[in-house]
């Protein structure tokens, strides 16, 4: 049994950071209406950022924040400079775009800190808490990913910012008769994702140690988390990065072995896609024609 509750935990541990990963995901889809590729590498990147911040002598919530706020301007930038331009191109188009994004990113980042794996600090006590059955680290990450969940929903909910966000998103052409600046709008669903994602990297890189190639497999798990909870549902998606994390690690303990964790990820996301594509708490939306 606490062999169970450990692994329980230590998967919702993990469940957090794909939470994390797939609200950006989510973010990008809900501005855009587009999946971004190199979510994941532009998490890598941000992570990188905040590494070279300690090394100069930040501490590590210093780095953090600012590392949060350039990973920000970088997400605005990506959208002005390179998506904006693309306009009403096709899907096909713009998925060639992401993939050469995420390889841009990959091989910027070890062109600049090589591809030797480092270790990444902390922030919290290397002590066990819970019983002992869970790290600080993982506790830590699961109470980041829940206050960047409340902390967006209450941005969304009750800020004007964040409800013309959603209505250029829902409908651009009628927010632009309202005098919503859609552009920007878009550009900012970018700009939070990006530092959504770098939130994401800074917490996993004590785990899975920093190198280019850190999120390569996580990046399937945050797509796997929000395709089971809903692309369109930000709160459907967390909820999909916390049990897949818990399925995941009890089904690599239990029955599958670890070796197998990567394949159970692409099996549910091609199962979701076949059988309930809206995913679990998604919603389906029909338009007339």
């Amino acid at each position: 049994m606490e062999t169970f509750i450990h692994q329980l935990v230590a998967g919702l541990a993990n469940g957090g950071i794909y939470a994390s990963i797939a609200l950006a995901l989510v973010m990008i889809h809900q501005s855009t209406h587009q999946l971004n590729f190199a979510q994941g590498e532009m998490a890598m990147f941000s992570t990188f950022i905040a590494w070279a911040l300690m090394k100069a002598g930040l501490g590590f919530w210093t780095a953090f924040f600012v590392t949060a706020v350039a990973s920000f301007v970088m997400g605005m930038a990506v959208e002005r400079v390179v998506i904006r331009p693309l306009g009403q191109r096709s899907h096909l188009a713009l998925v060639v775009v992401f993939i050469g994004l995420l390889l841009i990113f990959n091989s910027v980042a070890g062109w600049i800190w090589g591809y030797d794996v480092r270790p990444f600090p902390s922030p919290f006590p290397d002590t066990r808490i819970l019983g002992g059955f869970a790290t600080a680290h993982q506790a830590g990450s699961i109470f980041i990913t829940m206050l960047l969940v409340v902390g967006l929903y209450a941005f969304f909910r009750y800020t004007p910012l964040g409800l013309a966000m959603r209505a250029a998103a829902q409908n651009p052409v009628s927010s632009r008769l309202v005098g919503v600046r859609v552009d920007f709008m878009l550009g900012l669903g970018w700009g939070l994702a990006a530092a959504i994602g770098a939130v994401a990297g800074m917490m996993v890189a004590h785990v899975l140690f920093l190198e280019p190639n850190m999120l390569g497999a996580a990046i399937l798990y945050g797509f796997a988390a929000a395709l089971v909870g809903g692309i369109n549902n930000p709160w459907g998606a967390v909820a999909g990065g916390f049990l897949l994390g818990a399925v995941e690690n009890l089904l690599g303990t239990y029955v599958i072995g670890d070796d197998m964790k990567l394949t159970l990820a692409l099996v549910i996301i091609v199962t979701v896609l076949t059988f309930k594509p809206a995913g679990i708490f998604g919603v389906h939306h029909i338009r007339r024609v």
